[in-house]
C-alpha cells in the first residue's frame, strides 16, 4: 500500500476529518411512493381487476391503489419481513382485497400456486425496484451511507440463513472478485484502486464490520470530498461501492430479469405493467424486456440487433430477439417532474416504463 493512501485511511479511521453525513445526501425523509400520479395513469386499476404489487415496501402504491379502486383483489409481494407485515396491517384494513405473500420474485411462482392464481389472469402488475425508504432509514439494515451500521444489506434479513452479507463479501472476496462487483454492479471507475485498498487495509488493520468503515476507505481512495455523478450531481465517492454491494448480495439483476418474465407470463393480454427503476442496470433490463430484445429468457448484453454484419445467427433465433410481446404505452421514458424532486429528493433518479401485453 502507498505511504499517501496508508495515512488517508488511518486519518479516516483516528480523526473522522470528513464526517459521511455532511457528504451523503440525508436520508431521513418519510417514505413518499414515487411518481404515484403517472403510477395511477398507466396503471389504470379497476374495480373487479386482480393486480399484484411485486415490490410493496411500506405500501405507498398499494394504498393508492386501494384508494383509487376499493374493490380491486391486490396481492402484494415483499422479500423483506418488514414489508410483509406491513402488508398484513393493510390486509386488516382491507381484509376481502389484500393478499400478502413473502418471497422474492423467483419465489413467487409457488406462492401463488399455493393461493390457486394461475398464469394469464393478472390485469396489472406494478415493479419499484431498488430499495424502499424503510431500508434505508435503518441503520442496521446497512443500507446508507448517511447512518453508521453493520454492513448487511440482505433485503430478506434472516429469512434465508445461507445469505451472505455485504461484510462478508468484502472481508472474504479476493481483489480481482471485489474489483469486477464495483466495476460491473456499480460502474465505478476506480474499482481497482477500491478493491486493492480493501484487500490491504483488512490485513494490515482489521475486519471492516460498519458501514463508516467501507465509506471511510473508498474515501481515502478520491481526491476529493464528493464526485459528480452522470448528471453532475454531488454525491459520495462511495455512492456506487454501496450500491454494487447491495446489488450483488441480493442478487437483484436476476431477480429484475426473472420477475419481468413472470409478469410476462401472468398477465392477461392487455394487462398493464409499470416498472420504476433507479439507476440505469435496472433500466436497461426492463426496457429490453419490453423491446423484445432478449434470448434464451436474457436481456441481452449486447444487443443482437445491433451486432457486426460479419457476424451470422440462426434466423429462428432472430426472430425471437426481434418479436416483442409488450407494447409501451409512451414514446420517451418518463421521469419524474421537477417539483417532485424539490419534495422527494429520493425520487431524482426514477424512470418509469408502462406497458400492456400484446400476446402470449
Amino acid at each position: 500500500m502507498s505511504v499517501g493512501l496508508c495515512s488517508k485511511i488511518v486519518r479516516r479511521f483516528l480523526y473522522n476529518a470528513v464526517p459521511i453525513n455532511k457528504i451523503a445526501c440525508a436520508q431521513n425523509e418519510a417514505h413518499v411512493p414515487v411518481m404515484s400520479k403517472e403510477v395511477l395513469e398507466y396503471l389504470k386499476p379497476e374495480d373487479g381487476q386482480t393486480i399484484i404489487d411485486m415490490t410493496f415496501g411500506a405500501g405507498g402504491h398499494s394504498k393508492l391503489i386501494l384508494e383509487r379502486a376499493p374493490n380491486v383483489k391486490l396481492i402484494t409481494l415483499d422479500r423483506d419481513p418488514l414489508g410483509y407485515a406491513y402488508a398484513n396491517e393493510l390486509r386488516e384494513k382491507y381484509p376481502n382485497n389484500v393478499i400478502p405473500l413473502l418471497g422474492k420474485f423467483s419465489e413467487l411462482p409457488a406462492l401463488l400456486g399455493t393461493n390457486n392464481i394461475r398464469q394469464n389472469t393478472i390485469d396489472g402488475i406494478l415493479f419499484d425496484f431498488g430499495c424502499s425508504s424503510m431500508q434505508f432509514d435503518t441503520a442496521s439494515r446497512g443500507f446508507a451511507l448517511s447512518k453508521n451500521g453493520p454492513l448487511d444489506m440482505r433485503m430478506d434479513q434472516n429469512r434465508c440463513s445461507d445469505q451472505v452479507t455485504a461484510a462478508d463479501v468484502v472481508n472474504k472476496a479476493g481483489e480481482n472478485d471485489l474489483y469486477r462487483i464495483f466495476k460491473v454492479y456499480g460502474e465505478e471507475k476506480q474499482a481497482r484502486k477500491i478493491a486493492r485498498a480493501i484487500v490491504e487495509t483488512r490485513h494490515a488493520f482489521k475486519r471492516i464490520e460498519t458501514t463508516k468503515e467501507l465509506a471511510d476507505i473508498v474515501f481515502a481512495c478520491f481526491d476529493s470530498a464528493y464526485k459528480l455523478d452522470k448528471i453532475q450531481r454531488h454525491s459520495h465517492p462511495a455512492t456506487k461501492v454501496f450500491q454494487a454491494l447491495r446489488i450483488f448480495v441480493n442478487d437483484e439483476l436476476n431477480e429484475i430479469n426473472y420477475g419481468m418474465i413472470i409478469a410476462q407470463r401472468l398477465l392477461k393480454i392487455g394487462g398493464r405493467m409499470v416498472t420504476l427503476t433507479f439507476h440505469s442496470l435496472e433500466d436497461t433490463i426492463v426496457k429490453r424486456h419490453i423491446s423484445g430484445n432478449i434470448s434464451n429468457d436474457m436481456a441481452n448484453k449486447i444487443p443482437l440487433k445491433f451486432c457486426s454484419y460479419q457476424l451470422t445467427h440462426d434466423k429462428a433465433a432472430l426472430d425471437q430477439i426481434m418479436e416483442s410481446k409488450w407494447e409501451q404505452l409512451h414514446q420517451h421514458v418518463i421521469t419524474p417532474k421537477f417539483e417532485e424532486i424539490e419534495n422527494n429528493p429520493r425520487c431524482r433518479s426514477a424512470k418509469l416504463r408502462a406497458a400492456i401485453k400484446t400476446s402470449n
